[in-house]
């Protein structure tokens, strides 16, 4: 998170973070899939967010 509220940057907003557990716990919910199950996407995938968001897809699916 950045220092100043008032200068905000949005480059990771394509990225999901393992390491920020209200990340994954959004992710999930967003998803309807497990926290754990976001963890092993990103394990196998990486955290580019339009890859998890495929990759989730097919576990519902």
């Amino acid at each position: 998170m950045a220092d100043d509220g008032t200068k905000r940057d949005f480059r990771d907003r394509d990225r999901v973070s393992a390491d920020e557990d209200y990340e994954v716990r959004y992710f999930a919910k967003q998803h309807r899939i497990s926290p754990e199950q976001v963890l092993d996407l990103i394990k196998e995938h990486g955290n580019n967010r339009k890859t998890l968001e495929r990759e989730a897809r097919k576990l519902r699916g």
